[in-house]
């Protein structure tokens, strides 16, 4: 299975060794304005080969399908509401299917209501941030003043 790295704010990346623990840390800074999937083959001093993914993202990112309700928020209360899907959630946001597009400007305030899919189906709300909209896909991040959840951490755990 394809490990997943993070680059460093300083263009390093450091890939551990699956079959003995050792760790490498090495510049890649080759790959900072590239745009695609970028995978690279790794060979550790104990002759172990594997492959590791370069991810850019500041946070780790869990791919999901977690059906929801979104509300827009506006300043005279819900504007309006209908059904969604968290496709992607990290500590810092999420990637949102809508079921038909929506036009939200971007720096409109979202809430959205989901329950994670662990053993507690832990509910979720959280207010959030359009950033981008793309069809029927909108990224967002969470709201400056929204609390840290515990539960969410917990869920992200690789």
């Amino acid at each position: 299975m394809d490990q997943i790295v993070f680059i460093s704010s300083s263009n390093t990346a450091t890939f551990n060794c699956p079959q003995c623990g050792k760790a490498k840390t090495a510049d890649v800074s080759q790959y900072a304005t590239t745009e695609k999937k970028i995978m690279v083959n790794c060979t550790c001093t104990c002759g172990h080969q594997f492959r590791c993914q370069l991810e850019k993202r500041k946070q780790y990112r869990k791919g999901s399908d977690l059906p929801g309700r979104f509300t827009l928020l506006g300043e005279r209360g819900a504007e309006d509401t209908g059904l969604v899907k968290v496709v992607d959630i990290s500590t810092t946001g999420l990637k949102l299917k809508m079921t038909v597009p929506r036009a939200f400007p971007i720096g409109a305030t979202l809430l959205i209501e989901f329950r994670l899919d662990d053993r507690k189906r832990t509910p979720m709300e959280k207010r959030v941030i359009v950033r981008n909209v793309s069809g029927l896909f909108v990224g967002a991040s969470f709201h400056p003043n929204e609390p840290d959840d515990p539960a969410l951490g917990f869920y992200l755990m690789p």
